[in-house]
């Protein structure tokens, strides 16, 4: 998976780098999220793929969803492209832990700006991640607007 995903063509056609400065327009046009997310530049997120180690690794690829897997990390920015992608870590690696070493190998966010993550990532300036144990109910939010 490695390979495949830092290589050509996979990389070359997948993955760009996002021009930071500027608020892309699908928030800068929408009332709901301008000016709230004005100095958001993509999410981040964890994945599960499925892998087969070897028998003396394969407690460590065991996942907390019940199978073994690599646990990888990419980011995407509004257009959908990937923008970061970092892959290989054992499946019961936390997003936490892989977050930490990403931002070592070239995870870059600049100042004042930040990714939309989700509750398994650290609580942190660079990323807006929702309150724990909050039910966030998108039905209910809908309904309130045709009041």
């Amino acid at each position: 998976m490695l390979f495949i995903l830092s290589s050509p063509p996979f990389y070359t056609q997948y993955v760009h780098l996002p021009d930071r400065n500027k608020t892309h327009a699908r928030i800068r046009e929408n009332p709901r999220f301008w000016p709230f997310f004005k100095d958001a530049i993509g999410t981040l997120d964890g994945s599960h793929i499925q892998a087969a180690p070897g028998a003396l690794k394969h407690g460590t690829y065991w996942n907390h969803k019940g199978f073994t897997s690599q646990n990888c990390l990419f980011s995407c920015n509004f257009d959908l492209f990937f923008t970061y992608a970092l892959t290989g870590w054992e499946g019961s690696a936390t997003d936490t832990h892989i977050y930490q070493d990403a931002r070592t190998k070239g995870l870059h966010i600049p100042p004042g700006k930040y990714f939309l993550a989700d509750a398994g990532f650290p609580l942190r300036a660079e990323l807006l991640v929702p309150y724990r144990n909050i039910w966030y109910h998108l039905a209910e939010w809908r309904r309130a607007q045709l009041r």
